[in-house]
């Protein structure tokens, strides 16, 4: 193989161009010619590809987002779509993908791998950690530090005024972040899809906290569970407490990635070319127990992640 094209798509997260960098300098180190895809899959239907050489990843693995751009595409979800991609594919000689991305992203990776034979290998890259086959997804790790970094703000004004927070964070459909970031800042309670809640417990419990002296309470709200604003009006009704609703929204997805993320995107950039190199094709790169493993899109796609059993016993007994 000598000539691979590497692309980002749908939501942005820290650590993906410290993926690309790891990648296209690990491909001109192993002889091959990387090509940049610009916007996703949109950019490879429309043929926005260049070539890309080490100094144009320079001065990048700190920097968040993604400086190949990312986008969705309606387009390439079509059969018309597909085939306009596989064509430039073939018109700029590129003869496998790394693709870094979501479920969706990897959706899009094993359609061009099953349909129409192309070397492709995933990387995932989503801050909701809720894709199978890796135990962190490049850009987790950062926005858990984002958040535990705007509650812990949150407290200081939370204490001064005897408040009760409300903060939602994002997740989809997955509680990953809104848990594990209960524990890290000690929030008195977190609502997240997959555990059932009782609102009146969870006042009820905050009453209590009062009682003993607690100057403020803070409840972390995954966006998959329902709106930080619903649950605020039904605060107000049934425990009749001043509450503020915080909704961190996009800025989770930015900033620079932390050292961890850093690491892992390299890590797996690295094992991408690799794996494509050695004929390795539909297939995700991931990590388990601190090992780079492949893991095959159709099993990536369609298994659940679930929730760490001892981080939700450890929520229980916390909270």
């Amino acid at each position: 193989m000598k000539r691979i094209g590497i692309l980002t798509s749908g939501g942005d997260c820290p650590g993906m161009n410290a993926a690309i960098r790891s990648a296209v300098r690990t491909a001109l180190y192993e002889g091959m010619e990387p090509y940049g895809i610009y916007s996703g899959y949109k950019g490879l239907i429309e043929g926005i590809i260049e070539p890309l050489a080490s100094k144009d990843v320079a001065n990048s693995i700190h920097k968040g987002g993604t400086f190949l751009r990312s986008a969705r595409s309606l387009e390439f979800k079509t059969e018309e779509g597909q085939k306009k991609a596989v064509e430039n594919a073939a018109k700029f000689g590129i003869e496998g993908f790394v693709v870094i991305g979501g479920d969706g992203s990897l959706t899009g990776a094993k359609a061009l791998s099953d349909k129409y034979g192309l070397k492709v290998v995933g990387l995932p890259g989503s801050i909701d950690n809720d894709m199978y086959g890796t135990d962190m997804s490049i850009g987790v790790d950062t926005a858990l530090n984002t958040i535990v970094n705007c509650i812990d703000m949150i407290n200081d004004t939370a204490s001064s005024h005897d408040r009760t927070f409300l903060i939602e964070v994002m997740g989809r459909n997955s509680g990953y972040l809104a848990m594990t970031a209960a524990v890290s800042v000690g929030a008195e309670a977190v609502i997240i899809p997959e555990v059932p809640y009782s609102l009146e417990s969870i006042i009820s419990k905050i009453k209590v906290r009062y009682m003993e002296g607690k100057s403020r309470s803070i409840v972390i709200v995954a966006e998959g569970a329902g709106s930080a604003y619903d649950f605020g009006k039904a605060f107000s009704l049934i425990g009749g407490f001043e509450t503020r609703i915080t909704v961190l929204g996009h800025l989770q997805r930015g900033g620079s990635p932390t050292h961890f993320d850093r690491i892992l995107a390299t890590r797996l950039g690295m094992a991408a070319v690799q794996k494509l190199k050695a004929g390795e094709s539909g297939v995700m790169i991931g990590l388990q127990n601190t090992q780079v493993v492949s893991t095959p899109f159709e099993q990536v796609l369609s298994t659940k992640k679930t929730l760490p059993q001892n981080l939700l016993d450890m929520v229980e007994i916390l909270h």
